[in-house]
């Protein structure tokens, strides 16, 4: 009976049991299956994002390009503004200019011409408030070199300096302090086709050496210049012996044996007045290629005076050269002078008439003084171009109708 008992206990725990462990085995399977799931929805969110992280780094490379990108760019331009506002500051302290002179000649004896006769080109700049540069260049005649007609010059560059309040210093290649026209001669700035004959064959204009000058206001309205330079080199034999514009070296390995010393005042206090005198003096004119030392001193005085559409200019020079060679040829005395009235009949228009006498052998007893009548008229088209015509008629040279166009800039 026991053994009956106890084999049916075993069998209801079996019959018992044998259910819970199915489910058991199912519910495993069951939690497999969602943990396989499970990580295969893992991987894919962990694939999602690597290929999210993927694509960010590929912004960020993007980005990082595009930043460097404009880094070089905001450099780029930044160094380029640096270079434009250096380029605007040099253009702000630099200025070019010029002027230009075209010229007819219809002379007496002589072939008639059309004449380019000047080009000149001229460059400013200023370093600082009180050092500037200043250089002007030229060409004659249209057309330089071997066998030509023309020449091209260097006519001034040099640096000024205002080393005080009102005074100045110029170290280099610049223009005499002399006369009306040998510092001033744009042709929209004068009367006449050609420049006037006196300035060009006593002083001579346009006349420039190489050296130091001082100048500056002394009072108001009266000033001053004081110059120590390169000299003339006159030829001491032939047509042209002792004369001054022939001994113009124009600072082209230019003798300096000997230096010209020149002074000159001006008074302008008087609105529409300009006075001036000016005093050169060369030790020897021949720069020591003559017999005997030829000392020259140059005497220049002028006054011009304007009121209203009135105008007049008159000049007055004369060489006294020392040397026996030089008074052997009469001109050890070279003098000339001119007057010159003008009147604008509109802004546009002006008449003008002037006298001259020059005589380069004023030393000697025979009569060589030259006597010259210009008239003629300037038609300015605007301010700096201006139409120009005029008659010369000479005693004992050459009479000449001549017509010119001149700007300047």
């Amino acid at each position: 009976m026991k053994n009956i008992v106890t084999a049916a206990v075993l069998g209801t725990a079996l019959s018992v049991s044998a259910p819970l462990i199915a489910d058991e085995k199912a519910n495993e399977a069951v939690s497999m299956a969602q943990i396989m799931e499970l990580i295969k929805s893992q991987q894919r969110e962990i694939n999602a994002l690597k290929k999210q992280l993927a694509e960010t780094n590929k912004q960020v490379v993007i980005s990082e390009q595009k930043i460097e990108a404009t880094a070089v760019t905001v450099e780029s331009v930044a160094t380029a503004s640096e270079n434009y506002e250096k380029m605007a500051a040099w253009a702000d302290k630099t200025h070019i200019g010029g002027y230009a002179e075209l010229h007819y000649n219809d002379k007496k004896g002589s072939d008639n011409q059309v004449d380019a006769h000047r080009f000149v080109l001229f460059i400013e700049h200023e370093f600082t408030d009180n050092v500037r540069f200043f250089s002007e260049v030229e060409l004659e005649h249209s057309i330089a070199g071997d066998g030509q007609t023309g020449e091209v010059e260097l006519e001034q560059a040099y640096i000024e300096w205002d080393y005080a309040k009102n005074h100045s210093a110029t170290f280099g290649q610049f223009l005499i302090p002399i006369g009306l026209i040998n510092e001033t001669h744009e042709p929209d700035t004068f009367y006449g086709v050609e420049r006037n004959s006196v300035e060009k064959n006593i002083i001579p204009a346009t006349w420039w050496e190489a050296g130091i000058m001082l100048g500056g206001e002394i009072a108001p309205g009266f000033s001053y210049d004081l110059a120590m330079t390169s000299g003339l080199e006159t030829p001491t034999s032939g047509k042209n012996a002792y004369l001054p514009r022939s001994g113009r070296q124009k600072v082209g390995n230019a003798t300096a044996e000997n230096f010209a010393y020149t002074g000159r005042l001006k008074y302008t206090a008087i609105p529409g007045l300009e006075l001036a005198a000016t005093l050169m003096y060369q030790d020897d004119i021949a720069q020591g290629m003559g017999g005997d030392d030829a000392s020259a001193l140059l005497w220049e005085a002028h006054g011009v005076y304007q009121t209203g559409d009135f105008s007049l200019r008159a000049l007055y020079a004369m060489w006294d050269i020392d040397g026996d060679d030089a008074k052997a040829l009469g001109r050890d005395e070279q003098d000339g002078w001119y007057i010159e009235p003008s009147y604008k009949l509109t802004p546009r228009l002006g008449f003008f008439a002037r006298y001259s006498e020059w005589d380069n052998n004023a030393g000697d007893n025979v009569n060589t003084e030259v006597e010259e009548w210009d008239l003629g008229l300037n038609f300015w088209l605007v301010e700096n171009v201006v139409f120009k015509a005029d008659w010369a008629d000479q005693k004992n040279g050459e009479d000449s109708f001549n017509l010119g166009i001149g700007w300047s800039f």
